[in-house]
């Protein structure tokens, strides 16, 4: 198959292409702002061992690596100066910066250190015929290696590659045009060059993956969280839907009921029940269509009333039957709640104690609930866990349901370890209006 060109130009072949592409990366790595500033950062200090060590040396540990590149920098001074032909004198020094240079470079310019290495190098071989290994003096040859290893270190991955193909080829070079030494002198940078980089390159592809991972993470919880909130919200509004819906029923089969109940009812009052009723059951209607979109295609109206505190002898006896020794305390008025509080009420204390089960298998539970004068408080609390059962571990999606609930009735919620090793939850809940008693009150515990 024959590639066409929108130009009309006859197609490249692939050889090109690719050579093009090499070219490109080439430019684009090592070529491209060479010289850029890029300061080499602090270290991280929050590692496991760098913890251990006190704050004040911690915090000066931040630039260790800085520390590492000055101290190579005057090795390789020392080193290339010592070892010249020059002796000592101005030419002495002058070696031993042209030496000690790119080291420092890599703090601020590493693309520009490598290319500073290189010239550097080429530079103290002419100057000092030291060995036959290229590069020919000792003090270029710890610098060239300690340079591209630092710039590998703080660049992609392909970058690395590169700059050991320019050292290979420089290394061939060299020897041939300037007459000094053999082709083969380079192997021995070369394969040191290859180790280190090998190692740099496997650091530097651990560490991203690692970073991809550690974000993907942070991501999947983010986005699981807020799927648990909408899930318990869709919960929440489904319950909510069948409470008011069955209200606003009554209240519509009320409205049309009540002009029959009176005799020679004025026409005024019958008037007013019918609009009752029209508001009923238009309100019903526009809180069908609403709260319906947050049902699932497969879920389906309970057929019983939903649950309230005054089912909660039930729900106790369940957890009992699991296993589970719980004990209630029911202190102040016991009277009859707004529904939306009751079933609000009665879902926090049911995960409360499925979590009790869960995570503290063995353990006890005390549960109380108080009837305030400003509203509903409950008080969930377990011990430790006991016995050889290992605990369930959790995502923390029923704390998160809780207190979605807690927050749309515009309550406070506690949730947290105890001193004894426990769980306890606290929960208060705000009740506007004056509630008549409507059941008998009852402080002994159950």
């Amino acid at each position: 198959m024959t590639e066409t060109t929108t130009s009309g130009a006859p197609p490249r072949a692939p050889e090109f292409r690719l050579a093009s592409d090499l070219l490109h990366g080439l430019r684009e790595d090592l070529i491209t702002d060479a010289f850029a500033f890029r300061p080499l950062p602090p270290k991280r200090t929050d590692g496991p061992l760098m913890r251990r060590l006190p704050q004040r040396i911690r915090r000066r540990s931040a630039y260790l690596p800085h520390a590492v590149v000055v101290g190579v920098a005057l090795f390789v001074l020392l080193l290339a100066s010592t070892s010249s032909d020059y002796g000592w004198g101005p030419a002495h020094l002058v070696v031993g910066l042209m030496a000690a240079a790119p080291v420092l470079m890599t703090l601020a310019r590493p693309v520009g250190a490598f290319w500073a290495a290189l010239l550097g190098t080429m530079v103290l071989s002419l100057a000092d015929a030291g060995t036959d290994i290229w590069p020919r003096s000792p003090g270029a040859f710890v610098m060239y290696l300690f340079v591209v290893t630092v710039v590998a270190m703080r660049t992609r991955p392909r970058a690395a590659g590169w700059m050991w193909l320019v050292t290979l080829l420089a290394g061939l070079v060299i020897p041939v045009v300037t007459g000094l030494g053999e082709p083969e002198s380079v192997v021995p940078m070369a394969f040191l060059l290859a180790v280190s980089l090998l190692v740099v390159t496997v650091r530097n592809v651990r560490r991203e993956a690692a970073q991809e991972v550690s974000a993907q993470q942070e991501v999947t919880a983010v986005e699981r969280d807020r799927r648990t909130l909408l899930e318990e919200r869709t919960t929440i509004a489904r319950e909510l839907h069948d409470v008011v819906a069955h209200h606003m029923s009554v209240v519509a089969i009320q409205a049309e009921a009540a002009p029959y109940r009176v005799k020679d009812a004025p026409p005024e009052l019958e008037a007013a029940f019918a609009t009752i009723r029209e508001n009923a059951v238009a309100a019903l209607t526009e809180l069908r269509r609403v709260l319906g979109v947050v049902r699932s295609a497969e879920y389906e109206a309970p057929d019983a009333p939903q649950p309230t505190l005054a089912s909660l002898e039930g729900l106790l006896a369940n957890v009992r039957e699991a296993g589970l020794n719980v004990e209630k305390t029911v202190t102040g008025a016991v009277r009859e709640l707004p529904q939306g509080v009751e079933l609000s009420a009665y879902r926090i204390i049911q995960e409360a104690l499925s979590n009790t089960l869960r995570h503290a298998p063995g353990a006890a539970a005390e549960v109380e609930v108080s009837y305030v004068l400003g509203g509903l408080g409950i008080r969930v609390v377990n011990g430790k866990p006991t016995g050889d059962v290992r605990p369930s571990p959790g995502a923390g999606h029923g704390i998160a349901g809780m207190r979605e609930r807690v927050a749309m009735l515009e309550g406070e919620m506690t949730a947290g370890s105890t001193e004894a090793g426990g769980y306890e939850v606290a929960v208060f809940i705000p009740v506007r209006g004056r509630q008549e008693p409507a059941r008998d009150t009852a402080q002994a515990p159950a």
